[in-house]
């Protein structure tokens, strides 16, 4: 741990401003919940010290109160931070480019709330929408315009959903499309990729077997392996291993899922021909194609990675960004599959919360912003500049890396050969991630705490934000 370089200037909200933002912004107390920085003269670069180092004190405290009350002190294991060997950092507050934690240290964010920050935190127009919705009401129970607006406006973006389901959570759309496709079908299969994470519903929950036809395994106690076995797993990116599973499978497969790019793996993308082999596969077998976009849904285009590969599902699972950064969900598709849900089919599904005008009202205003013209051209050329800035940091410092992005999406796989599926990613050695994401914590980066996940590029950060990421890098390549 080193010493603060630098301290942030304040304004009255107690939200850090400054016109650059220094190499450790770690050590950047926000001013107005702490006072330790001493300002010193002014060197040639303009450096100033603090008298303590960054102290995470207030989060362990916080932590090893929440692990006698919540298991394993979070409410998503991955928060635990246990594949980075170190406690997690519990946050106050963010807003732009910047979160803070207990201890009222700053962090430039790539998680972002793992993926539905891309206008950055706090936004003001989306903070709005969110106020002037709580004061007409939280919930109601009952149907509302703004599920109609945003259900318009995803149909608008996504030519291939003519009918849209709003629900609460990623999981809930990635559960209810596959039982959507089954009741559609009358089929009980499903076909999932290794790797591709989909939710913690039970049939999704499974890894398969070394055999193209071998029933699935649970990954997961708690899910009965009579269950599982209804779920088959292929492997990402090889196109000949789906078919022959198809074909030993004949007739049986109700719908094939995938995340059109691998986040859950770090950053994957589709092979040439892979997603256009899918559509032609599930066209001739009756095989409902299940795109999850949940995460890259409004990400890497407006209308998604359908809209930049070309190649459309049967269904679409969508998230995160659809909310705001509120809890959200939704899956839509073909009129003809999506009129066999309840109450119009028999297919059932429902939600308490569904809908929420709160959740509701953030995903519009969200998705006006991203309408903006040149909002993605932004985000793909601040994401090129960093994948830039990042590649020539591991090459200064001799370390092998497989920097690998789609749009605002990215990874650095500490391997030089590129990453095509999980087998690849497991080549991967977690102690050299560990250490790089802790010392990348440590110069003020916060990054997703495992080598298995995508860091997101929001609107809110700037050339600043940026150059002083590539430092860090650079600083956290070296000391490997």
């Amino acid at each position: 741990m080193q010493l603060n370089t630098s301290c942030l200037s304040a304004n009255d909200t107690g939200i850090a401003t400054a016109p650059s933002m220094p190499l450790s912004l770690a050590r950047q107390p926000f001013l107005t919940s702490n006072k330790r920085c001493v300002k010193q003269t002014f060197t040639s670069i303009h450096l100033k010290f603090c008298e303590e180092i960054m102290n995470q004190q207030t989060s362990a405290k916080l932590f090893a109160r929440a692990k006698e009350l919540i298991p394993g002190g979070v409410n998503s294991p991955v928060r635990a931070f246990k594949s980075v060997g170190r406690d997690p950092i519990f946050i106050n507050k963010a807003a732009g480019s910047k979160i803070e934690d207990a201890d009222g240290n700053t962090y430039i964010d790539y998680v972002g709330s793992w993926g539905p920050m891309i206008l950055g935190h706090c936004h003001p127009k989306v903070v709005e929408a969110i106020k002037a919705a709580a004061d007409s009401g939280a919930s109601y129970g009952a149907p509302t315009e703004k599920e109609t607006i945003l259900a318009e406006m995803v149909c608008d973006a996504y030519p291939n959903i003519e009918m849209v389901r709003m629900v609460s959570s990623g999981t809930e759309a990635t559960m209810s499309a596959i039982r959507l496709a089954r009741g559609y079908t009358g089929r009980d299969k499903i076909l999932k990729f290794d790797g591709c994470y989909h939710g913690h519903a039970d049939s999704l929950l499974v890894k398969a077997g070394s055999g193209l036809a071998t029933f699935g395994v649970p990954t997961s106690p708690g899910v009965p392996a009579d269950f599982a076995k209804h779920t088959l797993t292929a492997t990402y990116n090889d196109l000949e291993e789906v078919k022959a599973m198809v074909a030993a499978n004949k007739g049986e497969i109700a719908g094939i899922i995938l995340e059109p790019i691998a986040g859950n793996m770090g950053c994957v993308a589709p092979k040439k021909g892979f997603l256009e082999g899918l559509r032609q596969l599930c066209d001739a077998e009756g095989i409902v194609l299940i795109i999850d976009e949940v995460m890259t849904g409004f990400r890497v285009a407006y209308g998604g990675a359908q809209e930049r590969f070309g190649v459309r599902g049967d269904l679409v699972c969508l998230g995160k960004i659809i909310g705001g950064g509120l809890p959200v969900g939704a899956f839509g598709g073909k009129r003809e599959i999506m009129k066999a849900l309840s109450p119009d089919g028999g297919v059932y599904q429902a939600g308490t919360l569904s809908g929420n005008p709160l959740a509701m009202s953030a995903g519009i205003a969200t998705l006006k912003l991203l309408k903006e013209e040149g909002f993605y051209d932004k985000i793909e050329e601040k994401s090129a500049y960093l994948e830039k800035g990042l590649r020539a940091a591991a090459e200064s410092a001799g370390v092998a890396t497989s920097l690998q992005r789609v749009g605002g999406m990215f990874c650095t796989y500490f391997q030089p050969e590129e990453v095509f599926c999980f087998a690849d990613v497991k080549a991967e050695t977690p102690q050299i991630f560990a250490r790089f994401f802790q010392s990348m914590l440590e110069e003020g980066i916060n990054l997703a705490p495992s080598q298995y996940e995508a860091g997101f590029m929001s609107a809110a950060h700037s050339t600043e934000d940026l150059d002083a990421t590539i430092a860090a890098a650079e600083k956290s390549f070296k000391a490997l």
